[in-house]
C-alpha cells in the first residue's frame, strides 16, 4: 500500500542532498546583486504577482485537483508539498531559452526562497489539513513548522545571502564561476535523484503509472494557473512568460528533503516529488522551445 511505504534513503544520502540543494541555490544566487533587489522595489508588480501565483494559485489549484481525483492521502499530500515549494533551480536557465524576462525569474525565485521559510509550511499545513486522508498523516507526523523553517533557512537562504554577498564584493569571481557552476548543479542533482529512484526501482513501478497522469495534470495546472494570473495582471509578455515557467517549476529536491526529513520517506509523497523532478524539466524545456519561436514584448 503506497500510504503505509517507506523508500530506501539513508541519513547519509539526506545530508548529501542537502549539500546539492545549497550548492544549487548558491549559483542562483551568484546571478543576483542588490541593484536587482532595488529596480523590484521600484516596480515591484511582476514578482508580487509571480509570487502570488506560486504560493497561492498553485496551492489551491492543488487542492481542487486533489478534490476531484480524490488520490490516496501520501499522494495528495505529496502534490499539495510539492506546490507550496518556491520556484525550481531549473526555472531561471528555462525562462531564458523560452525568452523570457530571466532577470525577474531570478528574482521571483530569490524572493520565494525567503518567503518559503513562513510560506511553504504555512501552505502544507493548511491545504493538507483540509482534505481528510492526508490531514491525518498531519496529524501522525505531528509536523513542526518551526523545524521546516529551519531546514529552509539553512538549505536556501543561507547559500542565497552568500551567493548575493560574493557577487557584490567579487563580480569577476561569479562572472568566471557562474555558468559552469549552474550546469555542474544541475547535473549533480538530476543524477541524485537518478540514483534515489534505481535505489527504490520496485517501488517506483509499482506507484508512478497512477502518480504519473497526476504529476502531469499537476504540472499543467502550475503553467496555466501561472499564465493566467500574469495575463490578468496585465503583465508584458516578456514577464509574463518568466511568471509562467516560475510557477510550473517547482524545487521538488526541497521536497524530498523534506519528505524525508520530517514525513520518512512515505512512498506516495516520494515518487511524486521524484517525478516532479523529472516532468517538470521535460515539459518545461518543451514550453520554452514552443515559446521561443515568437520573440515577447518587453
Amino acid at each position: 500500500m503506497m500510504d503505509e511505504t517507506l523508500l530506501n534513503f539513508s541519513r547519509g544520502s539526506l545530508t548529501l542532498l542537502n549539500g546539492i540543494l545549497a550548492i544549487v541555490m548558491f549559483s542562483i544566487a551568484i546571478d543576483l546583486s542588490t541593484r536587482d533587489f532595488k529596480s523590484l522595489a521600484k516596480a515591484p508588480k511582476p514578482v508580487l504577482v509571480g509570487l502570488a501565483s506560486q504560493f497561492l494559485v498553485l496551492p489551491f489549484l492543488t487542492y481542487l485537483l486533489v478534490l476531484v481525483a480524490q488520490p490516496q492521502a501520501s499522494v495528495a499530500l505529496g502534490l499539495i508539498l510539492v506546490a507550496a515549494c518556491p520556484g525550481g533551480n531549473i526555472s531561471n536557465f528555462i525562462t531564458h531559452r523560452a525568452g523570457g524576462n530571466a532577470a525577474l525569474s531570478v528574482s521571483m525565485t530569490g524572493f520565494a526562497t525567503v518567503g518559503a521559510i513562513v510560506l511553504t509550511p504555512i501552505n502544507i499545513a493548511f491545504w493538507g489539513g483540509l482534505y481528510g486522508p492526508s490531514a491525518e498523516i498531519l496529524k501522525a507526523t505531528s509536523i513542526d513548522p518551526i523545524s521546516i523553517a529551519i531546514t529552509v533557512s539553512l538549505m536556501l537562504v543561507l547559500p542565497l545571502i552568500l551567493g548575493v554577498t560574493l557577487n557584490a564584493k567579487r563580480p569577476d569571481v561569479t562572472q568566471r564561476i557562474r555558468r559552469p557552476l549552474q550546469w555542474l548543479s544541475m547535473g549533480i542533482f538530476v543524477a541524485f535523484i537518478i540514483l534515489a529512484l534505481a535505489a527504490n526501482w520496485t517501488h517506483f513501478l509499482a506507484f508512478a503509472g497512477g502518480i504519473a497522469g497526476l504529476v502531469i495534470v499537476h504540472n499543467a495546472l502550475g503553467f496555466g494557473g501561472g499564465y493566467t494570473i500574469a495575463t490578468l495582471a496585465g503583465l508584458s509578455p516578456y514577464d509574463r512568460r518568466a511568471v509562467t515557467i516560475e510557477t510550473g517549476i517547482q524545487n521538488s529536491g526541497l521536497g524530498l528533503v523534506l519528505i524525508f526529513g520530517f514525513f520518512g520517506g512515505l512512498g506516495g509523497m516520494a515518487v511524486v516529488a521524484a517525478f516532479w523532478g523529472i516532468w517538470h524539466a521535460i515539459a518545461g524545456l518543451t514550453l520554452a522551445a514552443f515559446m521561443a519561436r515568437t520573440e515577447a514584448a518587453v
